[in-house]
């Protein structure tokens, strides 16, 4: 019969004469683990928001060094023991996606190997978001993106505003998709204090569901921009009719299709009254800000004296910075889940709100096992 192994007591270690330094090791391991927040980018501008975090927490940036070598490959070394540790990474996405992407990806890796106990991402703006849909001929590369997070090593995620809603169902693993929308309505309230003439705009359709819910929670009207003043992506052609249709062509008779109407893009209208009110347009991405601009001129003509731009993340690619500072519209807030500090330089119309505190609160209560229902009170799936 097998002895049952026992394993020996701090006071036998004691007894034992055993050094001071194993007692303190028997009882941090009985203790719970502890985590480190670690930032997973090498650009200086890139780590202030995991600076701001840290801060919150009351904790320290953990030490790491990520750097990129002669010939472009990234490299990663972690310099502290994370072993039984829950980590979390923080990594804002700068213009440089790719190489975000892959700092991410290597750093995970980097942990799991060195035996940490979950890793999870702060990742608030999830990049490729914009690609979470088939489109002609091309791939869901968001998808793709999830599944070399879980390969890499993460086991959960906390981000922002995703794109689509059901990018959620991409992963394998929790994706707790925070919401930036009170800090939104915060500043609209505290910083624009003639708020309550305003009516909250929706670019396209297609965001009318936020614009709705903004405009509840104000006690606002709402406008919604409908029409197109250009063709889109979409329209173009993308030979799918190849070979061409032949109009005497030989068709078998059970095949025939009916024939689909051209689509005619309608004359851009605002649906909703603007005349003599603040117009504030409210979307989750701003990057190319053509659309943005162009409904500013749309909302001036119907007359609207002043106009707004709410949104998440403000990516203001290319020449976007000079676009907004020659446009109508008078200012653009975003928060800072991505650097726009050179934007601002170039452009003194656009404002920055600080999200740190939700993300600090959301890395302390999945730490402490914590609900994070809290973080959520009053959102609906529309925010």
């Amino acid at each position: 019969m097998p002895r049952k192994l026992l394993l020996p007591s701090k006071s036998v270690f004691a007894r034992c004469g055993a050094p001071r330094g194993l007692h303190d090791s028997w009882a941090m391991n009985a203790a719970r683990s502890g985590y480190r927040v670690f930032s997973a980018n090498s650009t200086a501008a890139c780590t202030e928001l995991a600076k701001r975090i840290t801060e919150r927490l009351g904790a320290e940036l953990g030490k790491s060094v990520v750097y990129q070598e002669t010939n472009g490959e990234t490299r990663v070394e972690i310099k502290e023991s994370v072993r039984g540790q829950d980590i979390f990474i923080i990594q804002t996405i700068p213009r440089d996606v790719n190489t975000a992407v892959m700092e991410l990806l290597i750093m995970a890796y980097a942990l799991k190997t060195s035996c940490a106990r979950n890793i999870i991402g702060v990742i608030p703006y999830f990049p490729y978001s914009k690609q979470s849909k088939m489109r002609k001929r091309g791939s869901i590369v968001c998808k793709l993106l999830a599944s070399m997070l879980a390969k890499a090593g993460l086991t959960h995620i906390i981000t922002m505003d995703l794109h689509q809603k059901e990018i959620q169902g991409f992963f394998s693993f929790p994706v707790d998709n925070l919401r930036a929308s009170p800090f939104l309505l915060q500043y609209i309230q505290e910083e624009i204090p003639d708020y309550r003439n305003a009516v909250i705009v929706a670019k396209s359709p297609d965001a009318a569901k936020r614009a709705q819910s903004y405009a509840e929670r104000l006690r606002l009207g709402l406008a919604v921009i409908h029409g197109e003043a250009q063709c889109t992506e979409q329209d173009m052609d993308d030979g799918r009719h190849s070979p061409p249709m032949v109009k005497n062509a030989t068709v078998h008779p059970g095949l025939e299709l009916p024939l689909m109407m051209a689509k005619e893009k309608p004359p851009i209208t605002v649906v909703g009254d603007v005349g003599g009110r603040i117009a504030i347009i409210v979307d989750d991405i701003i990057d190319d800000v053509e659309s943005f601009v162009a409904a500013a001129e749309i909302l001036k003509e119907r007359g609207a004296y002043k106009i707004f731009v709410m949104a998440t993340h403000g990516l203001l690619s290319a020449d976007a910075p000079r676009l907004i500072e020659e446009s109508s519209i008078d200012e653009v807030v975003v928060t800072n889940t991505v650097p726009h500090e050179v934007q601002k330089l170039q452009c003194p119309k656009i404002k920055t709100v600080d999200i740190s505190l939700i993300l600090s609160e959301a890395i302390r209560r999945i730490h402490n096992g914590e609900s994070m229902a809290y973080l959520f009170r009053n959102i609906t799936v529309d925010d």
